[in-house]
């Protein structure tokens, strides 16, 4: 049989046509505009995302036999808000997980409501980019369509449901809306009470690997695909790129540079960081993890590039920055542009460079911001081992990770060994995993990802490069706490 793994991102959807024994016959991406209507602001059309899904999964079905399809699995952004009203209309523009526009919600959540309470209900607190400050901004500056809100969805969520006409999310997805009890898979009562909303606006909860419907008559003769196509619930982009790289079960990790940058630690016990400075979430295995995100990764690498020295040309840029200038880069980079999340929950942050002189050059430019990146993936990997966490490894994914440099950066700022997989598809081949485990291809995800998932290098840290770093480690932790007084004038 042959199974459809939806990876809904942020600026495309890219799609790929897996058959049973995990082999990728076929990749279509398909682009959509992100707007930013306002300075820290994000957007985007929820008919974007559907209209390019539907054709991209004609284009991809192409030319194989489309009655062999058996199953749809989808992952995708998280934390968005899709407001729905009693005739199933979209409401207003989704907001994003990257918007910043709500710092004041997450002051009132986060310190008047408390985090002991945030944590205590959701085992998470209050980030600009979750759904719960969205739904608070949204009844303070558009009461009239707040008070139209009949369903609540997140973005995969909603393909899903144009899909099959299912009201459905995930627990994984759901773990990032500040409105679900994480240790028990439920949607917190506390939680909808303080944002003024109610169980029937909320969709139905489904673990990842479990089919929420098969296709809608019209959806399956568009799509040219039989009706008994099952769509599983899928999970929110982190979860199903673990689950696409195999980071799964007890002590799994597992690095990802996409456009927000992450490092998501599995576990079978739900346990949650006393600081909170990590998401604890539902893992779409049917357990549970720990996730440090920031909000932008190679976005920041994609910006210096294509936005301020104008070149597509990523290898050529990086070709000057050899191992003798790794850890010895006096400039450093905030890789903070909209803002961050793990481990600092700070709206207000944003980037910079810091120790530029006369003598640096672009490439020492380029250099910092993909260390800079690094770091903060490390600033997360600190709050792990503080835990007792013990990372000696982890898995890579995302586009960033293509970088053979930036892995090096990574794996000796980390001193951990990196893993390579066969496959670097991530959240497309994780929702194509979870379609094949809802199928009863594979009896369970752990089983799917040991038989599916293959690692084919690694990348070891280098003593003495790894030894440089740790110094300039220390260094950059020190750039954040002087800064960060003198962000919110800069930003008024």
């Amino acid at each position: 049989m042959l199974y459809i793994g939806v990876d809904l991102g942020t600026s495309a959807v890219k799609l790929l046509l897996m058959d049973g024994e995990g082999k990728i016959l076929n990749i279509v991406s398909k682009e959509y505009p992100l707007r930013f209507p306002h300075p820290g602001w994000s957007e985007q059309d929820p008919a974007d995302w559907m209209r390019q899904t539907t054709a991209g999964i004609r284009e991809l079905t192409e030319g194989f036999d489309k009655s062999q399809v058996a199953g749809i699995g989808c992952g995708g952004q998280m934390h968005g808000l899709v407001a729905l009203d009693e005739d199933d209309n979209v409401l207003r523009p989704a907001i994003l997980w990257n918007d910043g526009r709500t710092a004041e919600e997450v002051e009132y959540l986060n310190n008047v409501v408390g985090r002991e309470k945030l944590s205590q209900y959701t085992a998470n607190i209050a980030f600009a980019g979750f759904t719960a400050p969205k739904l608070l901004w949204m009844k303070k500056h558009e009461p009239d369509l707040f008070a139209r809100i009949a369903k609540i969805m997140l973005p995969k969520d909603y393909v899903n449901y144009m899909l099959t006409g299912v009201h459905c999310t995930d627990v994984s997805d759901a773990s990032g809306m500040l409105l679900f009890d994480v240790e028990h898979k439920c949607w917190s009562k506390e939680m909808l009470d303080i944002c003024s909303l109610r169980e029937d606006q909320m969709a139905r909860i489904f673990e990842s690997f479990q089919v929420v419907g098969t296709l809608k008559p019209e959806i399956a003769k568009e799509l040219g695909l039989p009706q008994t196509v099952k769509v599983c619930a899928g999970a929110g982009d982190n979860a199903a790129a673990a689950v696409g790289t195999g980071t799964v079960g007890e002590g799994g990790c597992n690095i990802s540079l996409g456009t927000s940058g992450t490092i998501f630690i599995s576990s079978k016990k739900f346990g949650v960081d006393p600081n909170n400075a990590l998401h604890a979430f539902a893992h779409a295995d049917g357990n549970y993890h720990l996730m440090g995100c920031m909000l932008s990764a190679a976005s920041c690498n994609k910006w210096w590039m294509d936005d301020i020295i104008g070149t597509t040309d990523y290898p050529a840029e990086q070709k000057p920055i050899t191992d003798e200038k790794l850890g010895t880069n006096h400039v450093f980079f905030l890789p903070y542009l909209m803002g961050e999340r793990s481990p600092i929950n700070d709206t207000d942050a944003r980037g910079c460079f810091v120790g530029l002189t006369m003598d640096n050059s672009r490439s020492d430019m380029t250099q910092a911001v993909l260390e800079g990146v690094a770091y903060g993936i490390r600033d997360c990997l600190e709050v792990a081992r503080s835990l007792g966490v013990d990372v000696r490894k982890s898995r890579i994914c995302g586009g960033g990770a293509k970088s053979p440099l930036w892995r090096k950066i990574i794996a000796n700022v980390c001193d951990i060994e990196l893993e390579l997989i066969e496959s670097e598809e991530g959240p497309g081949y994780g929702g194509a995993m979870l379609a094949a485990v809802a199928c009863g291809e594979y009896a369970s995800v752990e089983e799917a990802a040991g038989k599916l998932v293959k690692v084919v290098g690694t990348v070891e840290p280098d003593p003495a490069i790894a030894a440089r770093y740790e110094k300039q480690y220390r260094k950059f932790q020190k750039i954040y706490p002087a800064m960060k007084d003198l962000f919110p004038a800069l930003n008024g």
